[in-house]
C-alpha cells in the first residue's frame, strides 16, 4: 500500500527577508564597480597611441593617486559615512565628515612633496585655485554618487523587505481563512450524516465512507497552493453525491461541467465549495419542490462558476450551522489570491438565489 504524503510534516524553510544592509542583486552591482574601476584605472593606456608616448612605471604610480583616491571617497561614504550620519539623519556631521575627507584626500594627493626630479612649474594663483576648485567639485560628485548608489540600493531593499513581509502576511491570512474554513465544511457535513443515523444506518455508514474520501483532499490536496480543476471538479462531485444521500424525492440536482475544461489547469482549492454549500443549506426544502442547478464552465483562461437553486432562507437567529462564515472567507480568499482577477456576485432572483462566481486564470 501506498504510504500518503502528509504536507503537514514537511520540513519547509522559511523564506528569508531581505537585510536592509544588504543591496539586491549585490552580485551586479559589484561586477557593474568593478568594470568602472577597471575602466578608471587603465585609462592611460587607452590614449597611449594617440599621444606617441609610452607609459613608464612612475608616471603610472603618480597616475593611481587619481582613481584611489576616488575610491576613498566613494567607498568612505558607501560603507560609513551614509549608513553613520546619512541614514540616522545627522546631516550636518555627514557635511562635515565629508569636507574633513575631501580635504585630507586633496592634501595628500596634490599638496605633499612630488618627488625631487619632476620639474616644477610656476602656475599663476588663478591656475591654482581653479585646479583646487575643479578637484573639489569632483570629489564631491563621486561622494554625490556614492550617497545616490546607496540610497538607490537602501530603497530596493526596504521595498524588497516590504513586499516579502506582505507577502507572509497574506499567506498567514489564508491559511488562517483555510484553518476556518475546514471545521466548517466538517461541520455542515457530519450533521447531515447525523441525521441519516435514526432512519437509515447502513446509508450512514456509507457517508462515513464517503465522507472519509473527502477529508483526504481537504488535509492533503487543498494544503498545497493549487491543485488541478478536474481534481476540484471530482471532490465537488464527491460531496454532491454525499449530499444526494439525505435529500427528499422533491429535490432536483443537476451538475453540468463542460467537456471543454481544461483537467491540468491550476486552481486555488476549496474555491467552489462554499458556494455549493450554501445552495444545500438554503435551496432545499423537505416539503416543497425545490431545485439545485450548478453550471461550471471554461472560456479561454476564465472558470465561470454559477449555481442557481430554490430559496427557503433560513432563520439566522435560530441557525447555528456556521451561517455565513463561507462566503465571507470566500470573498477574503478571492481578493488575496486572485486580486482584480475575480468576479463574484450573489443574490435573489424572484425566488430563486444566484451565485456567479469568474476566475480569470493568469
Amino acid at each position: 500500500m501506498q504510504q500518503e504524503r502528509d504536507p503537514y510534516k514537511e520540513n519547509k524553510a522559511p523564506t528569508p527577508v531581505p537585510s536592509l544592509d544588504r543591496p539586491p542583486m549585490k552580485g551586479m552591482g559589484g561586477l557593474i564597480q568593478m568594470v568602472a574601476w577597471g575602466i578608471l584605472f587603465f585609462m592611460p593606456f587607452f590614449f597611449t597611441g594617440r599621444q606617441e608616448q609610452s607609459i613608464t612605471l612612475e608616471s603610472y604610480l603618480h597616475f593611481l593617486k587619481i582613481p584611489v583616491s576616488f575610491m576613498v571617497i566613494f567607498y568612505a561614504n558607501y560603507h560609513v559615512l551614509v549608513k553613520r550620519y546619512l541614514f540616522k539623519k545627522h546631516t550636518i556631521r555627514f557635511i562635515t565628515s565629508n569636507i574633513l575627507l575631501i580635504a585630507a584626500v586633496i592634501f595628500i594627493v596634490h599638496l605633499l612633496p612630488a618627488p625631487h626630479d619632476r620639474p616644477e612649474v610656476e602656475h599663476s594663483w588663478q591656475e591654482i585655485i581653479g585646479f583646487f576648485l575643479g578637484n573639489t567639485i569632483l570629489y564631491i560628485l563621486v561622494a554625490g554618487l556614492s550617497v545616490a548608489i546607496k540610497m538607490t540600493n537602501s530603497w530596493y531593499a526596504a521595498e524588497s523587505a516590504r513586499k516579502e513581509m506582505e507577502k507572509n502576511r497574506t499567506e498567514a491570512e489564508l491559511k488562517n481563512l483555510k484553518s476556518q474554513l475546514n471545521p466548517h465544511f466538517l461541520f455542515n457535513t457530519l450533521n447531515n450524516i447525523y441525521s441519516l443515523i435514526a432512519f437509515s444506518p447502513d446509508r450512514a455508514q456509507e457517508a462515513v465512507h464517503d465522507l472519509s474520501r473527502l477529508l483526504r483532499y481537504v488535509l492533503y490536496e487543498s494544503s498545497l497552493p493549487e491543485v488541478p480543476l478536474g481534481k476540484e471538479i471530482d471532490f465537488i462531485r464527491n460531496y454532491i453525491e454525499l449530499m444526494r444521500i439525505r435529500l427528499p424525492e422533491n429535490v432536483k440536482v443537476e451538475v453540468n461541467v463542460s467537456p471543454l475544461i481544461n483537467q491540468e489547469m491550476k486552481v486555488a482549492p476549496l474555491l467552489f465549495i462554499s458556494l455549493i454549500e450554501n445552495a444545500f443549506k438554503h435551496g432545499v426544502s423537505n416539503t416543497h419542490p425545490s431545485f439545485i442547478i450548478i453550471d461550471i464552465m471554461q472560456e479561454e483562461k476564465q472558470i465561470h462558476c454559477l449555481i442557481r437553486n430554490s430559496y427557503f432562507p433560513k432563520n439566522t437567529a435560530t441557525d447555528k450551522n456556521g451561517s455565513g462564515i463561507g462566503l465571507v472567507n470566500l470573498r477574503k480568499r478571492l481578493s488575496l489570491l486572485y486580486p482584480g482577477a475575480a468576479d463574484f456576485s450573489c443574490g435573489q432572483e424572484g425566488e430563486t438565489y444566484y451565485s456567479n462566481l469568474k476566475i480569470t486564470l493568469l
